[in-house]
């Protein structure tokens, strides 16, 4: 029996010595492992740094050429506008070279017209009924001056002719009434005058006894008979808006 036991302790420590000596052979190898996970582990570490350090410049990189790229289309977009405009500029300018050139040679054109038309508007008062003859005529020498005026302008000059146009046509629905002298045989009368536009210009004595009637033709008064003279005097009270107007009888003296 002891035998056995002592057989046993035996293969018992045998197998321990076996076994501490099979772990110390076995712990040498995982160490070197352990050790060599550890700096594989920290070179992983130091190669992700670097890796991320690569891909934070790159992200940079990548944003400052977008940013490059954004500012480049931006500033082509900016040309184009500016292009444009340059473009707009010069058909605007050729356009005010065209119409400066329309305006010189419409001035050319205007001026000798309105001395055309100021030289027919004089006529025509001289050839008219000599109603505020004076005023008429001085109007037409007032347009004379202006024509020779720097300090009036081309525009302001045939605005001004065209006004004294429309003042004469006005005269044509005219009725007014005033008090003047006739110069007959020799004698000066003082007489009231109608007027009823250009169809009708009479006068009468103050004493209602005598009564004419211009005669455009022979540029003169003539005397009217006593049937005359009551129509002559509706016409001065027509004038001065004494009466309605109404029909009267007269005898018109046009021009030839």
């Amino acid at each position: 029996m002891s035998v056995k036991i002592r057989k046993s302790l035996v293969a018992t420590a045998l197998v321990g010595a076996f076994a501490f000596a099979s772990s110390n052979v076995i712990a040498d190898p995982l160490n070197d492992v352990q050790k060599a996970g550890q700096q594989i582990q920290k070179a992983a570490v130091k190669s992700q740094t670097k890796i991320d350090n690569v891909y934070g410049q790159t992200q940079e990189l990548i944003a400052e050429y977008r940013g490059i790229v954004d500012e480049t289309e931006l500033m082509k977009v900016y040309n184009d506008h500016v292009s444009r405009l340059v473009d707009s500029q010069n058909a605007s300018i050729e356009s005010f070279d065209r119409q400066i050139a329309t305006i010189d040679g419409t001035k050319q054109n205007v001026v000798p017209l309105m001395y055309r038309m100021i030289d027919t508007l004089e006529q025509f008062i001289k050839a008219d009924v000599p109603f505020n003859l004076e005023t008429r005529l001085a109007r037409v020498e007032r347009l004379r001056e202006i024509m020779v005026s720097a300090s009036v302008t081309t525009s302001e000059k045939f605005r001004q002719v065209l006004e004294a146009y429309t003042i004469e046509t006005a005269y044509s629905s005219l009725v007014s009434a005033s008090q003047g002298t006739l110069e007959v045989d020799g004698k000066s009368i003082n007489v009231d005058i109608g007027q009823l536009g250009r169809i009708t210009y009479v006068a009468q004595s103050f004493d209602l006894k005598h009564a004419w009637v211009w005669d455009n033709n022979t540029k003169q008064w003539k005397e009217l008979g006593e049937e005359y003279l009551k129509p002559v005097k509706e016409v001065i009270r027509m004038a001065r808006k004494q009466a309605t107007l109404e029909l009267v009888k007269l005898p018109i003296f046009g021009a030839e």
